[in-house]
C-alpha cells in the first residue's frame, strides 16, 4: 500500500468516476467499496468509499456531498510516450462533457484536473539550449492538447 494516495471528494458520484477512470487507465481496478452505515449524515447502504487503483496507483474516492468541489490548485500529471497515448487520454477524460483547457491541461466530467504531458516536452522546455527551449515553450503555450510533432518542429526551428 502506498504511504500517501490520493483522495478525491464527489457529492454522490464516487463510485460512477472510480468505474470511469478504470476503464480509461491500464492496470487499473476497483479494490473495495464501502457503504454508509445507520445512523450516518447519508442513507444508510449508499456508497461511501470506493477505493481503486490507476495503473498501479491508489486513490479513494468518496462520497461526501455538495460541499467541496475540486479545482484546478490540484491536478494530476499523465505522463506519455507517444501522441497516440496522449490522444487516448485527452479523448477519454474530456469525452462525456469534460473540457480542455490550455498547454495539456483539462477538466474531466467530475471537474477534476488533469495535464496530459508528452515526455518529449519537459525535456524540450528544460532543454540546455535557451532558444531552443523558448521555441518549445512558446509552440507550448498557445495549444491546448500538446502536438508533439508540432512542439519538436518548433524547437528544431532557427
Amino acid at each position: 500500500m502506498q504511504k500517501i494516495s490520493p483522495f478525491l471528494w464527489f457529492d454522490k458520484q464516487a463510485e460512477e468516476a472510480a468505474n470511469f477512470y478504470v476503464s480509461i487507465f491500464p492496470n487499473s481496478k476497483i479494490k473495495s467499496v464501502s457503504h454508509y452505515p445507520e445512523g450516518s449524515p447519508y442513507p444508510a447502504g449508499s456508497v461511501m468509499t470506493v477505493d481503486f487503483v490507476l495503473d498501479g496507483e491508489e486513490f479513494t474516492a468518496l462520497n461526501g456531498g455538495p460541499e467541496f468541489k475540486p479545482n484546478p490548485a490540484t491536478s494530476f500529471v499523465v505522463r506519455c510516450e507517444t501522441q497516440e497515448e496522449v490522444d487516448r487520454y485527452w479523448e477519454k477524460l474530456t469525452g462525456n462533457g469534460g473540457r480542455e483547457s490550455q498547454c495539456g491541461w483539462l477538466e474531466d466530467k467530475y471537474g477534476f484536473s488533469w495535464q496530459i504531458v508528452p515526455n518529449i516536452l519537459l525535456q524540450l522546455v528544460s532543454d540546455k539550449d535557451n532558444a531552443r527551449a523558448s521555441r518549445a515553450m512558446g509552440a507550448m503555450l498557445k495549444m491546448k492538447k500538446i502536438d508533439i510533432k508540432a512542439i519538436k518542429q518548433a524547437a528544431d526551428a532557427k
